[in-house]
């Protein structure tokens, strides 16, 4: 079966922080993992809610970078091209979804 995207959210621009973000979310994909064999492991409680703050902490640092990385480039270049309006929607539901 074919592997069709939705390519409609493809920006024609390069974040400056892309592989920052990649790499952060890799080491957090890692020590999700290995959170996960501690609970296999029947590790105290205690020791697995430490290690799922400081992934929280981890994604919250990781999501403030993509924040900058919008900020610095897709909403730059919508003042640049007059697509400010769309892109003010686009962010308001961004944040919106992140911060509940």
């Amino acid at each position: 079966m074919e592997n069709k995207k939705d390519h409609s959210h493809v920006h024609g621009h390069t974040h400056k922080h892309r592989k920052s973000v990649i790499n952060r979310l890799a080491r957090i994909e890692g020590h999700i993992r290995s959170v996960k064999q501690m609970a296999l492991d029947e590790r105290d409680c205690p020791e697995i809610l430490l290690q799922i703050a400081a992934i929280r902490k981890a994604l919250d640092n990781t999501a403030k970078l993509v924040l900058t990385d919008h900020m610095e480039t897709c909403l730059v270049d919508a003042v640049h091209e007059g697509n400010e309006d769309e892109v003010l929607k686009d962010i308001k539901k961004a944040l919106h979804n992140f911060i509940r």
